[in-house]
């Protein structure tokens, strides 16, 4: 078992009831936090219930969709009126589009947009209020794919390159104000649900790509993300600010 350094703390993960964000909830619970974890709709509250009944710590599920307008809100509402305050969030939430540039539509862009950026940026200003004065966290999940530049990504890449721009300026802007860090963690291909739906194409340009990672050819584990993000939370990591770590086995490197 780990060492229980973020014994109390209370997490809010966006996007965690599977994939990515389910192992950062068991990562962050593992080490004491006490974790709100998030579905989007209805037909995955016995998945997010049985994830949040089988975490170690005292933790709930919370259903709201972080691409809507009042999702966010609900969300931060739903854990300050079971927790009281909020001490870590991790931007997870995210979808991806896999086509050609010239298939890719208003409809993709609403999608990716509205979640992976506009979500991404009210869930955070409606946490500021309830974060402590000194040693709260926020890690944004971005994606190698902001800077790396994948084929058929336009949207998505460019939707996780305004969450990557995000962490630098509120790195800068909100740790004088608040005594938070503001971390971003960049994951490479992962084996997850989403990942695996992908489609023969994307995985057929993708592979090669897979192939150069220095670590091992292989797709990340999302165990492996969810270290990296429980490592930026630590109380021990208070001078780490404004980082963007890449956990993709060397596949890009800055």
């Amino acid at each position: 078992m780990s060492k229980q350094t973020l014994q109390n703390k209370i997490a809010i993960i966006s996007g965690s009831s599977s994939g990515i964000g389910a192992e950062i909830g068991r990562e962050l619970a593992s080490r004491g936090a006490n974790v709100i974890l998030n579905y989007p709709f209805p037909n995955l509250q016995e998945e997010a219930d049985t994830l949040a009944a089988n975490l170690p710590t005292k933790s709930i599920a919370v259903e709201a969709d972080i691409s809507t307008i009042d999702g966010p809100k609900k969300l931060v509402d739903a854990a300050v009126a079971e927790f009281g305050r909020i001490d870590i969030l991790v931007n997870n939430a995210a979808l991806a589009v896999n086509k050609p540039f010239e298939e890719q539509t208003l409809d993709d862009w609403d999608m990716l947009v509205n979640l992976n950026g506009r979500g991404t940026f009210l869930l955070t200003q409606t946490t500021l209020p309830h974060l402590p004065k000194d040693g709260g966290r926020i890690v944004n999940i971005v994606s190698i794919s902001a800077r790396e530049a994948p084929a058929m990504q336009t949207i998505y890449a460019g939707s996780k390159g305004m969450v990557d721009s995000f962490t630098k300026v509120w790195a800068k802007e909100l740790p004088p104000k608040y005594g938070i860090t503001v971390n971003a963690v960049s994951p490479g291909p992962t084996m997850t649900e989403g990942f695996a739906q992908a489609g023969e194409e994307f995985m057929e340009k993708i592979r090669p790509v897979i192939e150069k990672t220095p670590v091992g050819s292989r797709l990340g584990k999302t165990e492996e993300i969810a270290y990296a993000v429980g490592f930026l939370c630590e109380p021990r990591a208070s001078w780490i600010n404004g980082v963007h770590l890449m956990a993709n086995g060397g596949l890009f490197m800055y």
